[in-house]
């Protein structure tokens, strides 16, 4: 099995060569569509292929992939972002997959790490749809946050893709303007595009209308889980910003509707008592965040609210209840993940004066 590693690119001087670097050992064909650079892109493109085509942007990003995919001419088309990174280890993973992957596998399926501990360890991944066979010619959709329908026969795979960033990047309106202009002109969004129109409303502060456009994806029932989920999540969030505290509770216990308790919803069901001062009901909740297993294979995971964050508030909740020796206990587990936490360290040493006050 052969790849072709396609890219969209735009003004991507300053990572594109680290990316085309971690993914050279694996890549058979690597498809460069540039959209309109005017910095160095092109030129470093050209040191890793000569496959570089121009592509007239029109914002619409599912246009621009398609047409890399449509360059390729290998057995599976990859897709990559010019701020990712493969790592050393999944570039290995990648090479024994191209060695032993049925030929009936249509779609590949790798783990996205979007962040990162002060120790440079995933904190943060969703699954995304990495590698398709391109006799199947699949189709990306969406003109923004676009993505290409998980259907087919499927393999699931723990290979990680690293999203890294190099600096502190201003907020672009890129993509609202895009859903803007969509909504503008009329068209009707897909509950999909309802959800990441919220996101983005979300991200550039429009509270009000990231609420409206959450409420409206959930109003229509036909979301993905995994988008419900983390809807209701934010949503809760933003009910709280705005002091709509009897939406909060109702918000996110409708996602126990959907699946068993998550982590993340576990935490902010803790936050909510917590900031009632109920530390005993929040303690619960926190604790409970610890214990439910993860099993989702799909789905977006952030690993600090199954450890780091519900074992510190526990630690918290616990000492507010006096009860400094359990206290200290969630404190020390809370530690394996994040050793070096200022919080951590801290917590240390009150809870050292308290229990030593109590001998």
């Amino acid at each position: 099995m052969k790849i072709s590693l396609c890219l969209i690119v735009k003004n991507e001087e300053d990572v594109l060569g680290r990316c085309l670097e971690s993914a050279k050992d694996f890549a058979d064909e690597i498809i460069i569509v540039d959209t309109g650079s005017t910095d160095k892109t092109k030129e470093i493109a050209k040191r890793f292929t000569d496959n570089v085509y121009d592509f007239e942007w029109i914002n619409d990003f599912a246009a621009a992939r398609n047409f890399a995919f449509s360059k390729a001419t290998m057995d599976y088309q990859m897709w990559l972002d010019a701020d990712d990174v493969v790592p050393e280890k999944s570039v290995q993973e990648i090479n024994d997959l191209k060695k032993t992957l049925s030929d009936d596998v249509e779609i590949v399926t790798m783990k996205y790490v979007l962040s990162f501990d002060q120790n440079n360890n995933p904190t943060f991944h969703s699954t995304r749809e990495r590698l398709f066979k391109r006799s199947k010619n699949y189709q990306w959709i969406d003109p923004v946050h676009e993505c290409i329908p998980l259907i087919g026969n499927l393999q699931y795979t723990n290979i990680e893709i690293w999203h890294k960033k190099t600096k502190q990047e201003v907020a672009s309106t890129r993509n609202i303007d895009i859903y803007k202009a969509l909504e503008k002109s009329g068209i009707e969004f897909s509950p999909r595009q309802l959800y990441y129109y919220a996101r983005e409303l979300k991200d550039h502060n429009d509270i009000e209308n990231a609420i409206i456009y959450y409420e409206k994806f959930l109003a229509t029932g036909l979301g993905w889980i995994e988008d419900v989920v983390t809807c209701c999540h934010q949503l809760a969030i933003e009910y709280k910003k705005i002091g709509a505290e009897g939406k909060i509770l109702p918000t996110l216990l409708k996602t126990f509707e959907y699946d068993t308790p998550r982590p993340e919803i576990c935490c902010e069901l803790g936050y909510y008592y917590k900031e009632k001062q109920n530390y005993n009901q929040a303690f619960k909740w926190f604790d409970l965040a610890t214990k439910v297993e993860i099993y989702n294979d799909i789905g977006f995971v952030f690993s600090d609210y199954s450890c780091y964050i519900p074992n510190l508030e526990a630690c918290v909740c616990l000492s507010f209840l006096g009860d400094y020796q359990k206290a200290n206990e969630y404190n020390e587990k809370a530690s394996v993940s994040r050793p070096d936490c200022p919080s951590v360290n801290q917590n240390r040493k009150y809870l050292k004066v308290m229990l030593e006050s109590y001998l």
